[in-house]
């Protein structure tokens, strides 16, 4: 059966939150119609198939 959660303090919470840091993508050269472009690791096969075109 679910248990309601307990309140967690003010100082907890947003201690808790402060150990989150953005970093930034690993970048992955690919070739587009013979240039390269640096692109995300994730979207790699995005833009191989074309659903993504690179800005420039």
């Amino acid at each position: 059966m679910a248990v309601p959660k307990r309140k967690t303090s003010r100082s907890n919470t947003r201690h808790r939150r402060a150990q989150w840091k953005a970093s930034t993508p690993q970048l992955t050269p690919v070739t587009i119609d013979g240039s390269v472009h640096l692109v995300p690791q994730r979207l790699v096969k995005a833009y191989e198939r074309g659903l993504l075109h690179p800005e420039g």
